[in-house]
């Protein structure tokens, strides 16, 4: 099937209040333009430089979401790109997009990734220190903490990813419940090609499709 069939069959499937993010890691400015043109709104880079060429061909007539590990020394560049940064897992980070942000005059919507497998090898805050990290970064004035995201560990079958799920949802409501000043939990954003329909069963709002947009690609790599 062609990419406009196949984000016109996943837009007609989805629920009201879904929002479908086009995972475009690796693929090229060509191939992004051609998800806009059929439909999608909010395209997700991994890469800064990625995000660069293919802003160059689709400009802002989308939102731009960073879905990868984002690193302290491409913030200044992605903070003028992205409309939302979807991974942040440390203060660190935090400051350096809200230092960033200050110096140009915006205020940025994040999501903070949740390692909600507790898996060495992903970035994303452990479950346990949640609530701790958006405490500490819900005071910076030029970023605004508007809900979650979670990878969920990668597993052959959908079903295996959905306690991940359930988990970050529940950290998800726990931190609503809060009311925490410059902290509006709106997304919840889970779930990718293989998985992302348990996700919406458990709660997102935000899905992140790549393959089941875009095709096949020569390698398996669809975050």
């Amino acid at each position: 099937m062609s990419i406009r069939g196949n984000i016109s069959e996943i837009l007609s499937d989805l629920p009201e209040g879904v929002e479908v993010v086009a995972a475009a890691k690796a693929r090229t400015p060509e191939e992004v333009l051609e998800v806009v043109q059929s439909g999608v709104r909010i395209v997700g880079e991994n890469y800064v430089q990625e995000a660069e060429k293919a802003y160059e061909m689709v400009g802002g007539e989308v939102k731009w979401h960073f879905i990868g590990h984002l690193q302290k020394n491409k913030v200044k560049k992605a903070v003028k790109i992205f409309d939302m940064i979807e991974t942040v897992d440390s203060v660190e980070v935090a400051k350096e997009i809200d230092k960033r942000c200050e110096q140009i005059g915006k205020v940025l919507p994040i999501l903070v990734e949740i390692n909600s497998g507790d898996e060495e090898q992903k970035s994303g805050v452990s479950p346990k220190d949640a609530e701790q990290l958006i405490r500490e970064i819900s005071s910076f004035k030029n970023i605004k903490v508007m809900g979650l995201m979670t990878m969920g560990p990668r597993f052959g079958n959908p079903e295996d990813s959905r306690p991940y799920f359930i988990k970050t949802r529940e950290i998800f409501d726990k931190i609503k419940k809060l009311n925490l000043p410059n902290v509006e939990m709106r997304y919840l954003s889970m779930g990718m090609t293989n998985s992302y329909k348990i996700a919406i069963e458990e709660g997102a709002n935000i899905v992140r499709i790549g393959t089941k947009l875009f095709g096949e690609r020569n390698y398996v790599e669809d975050k």
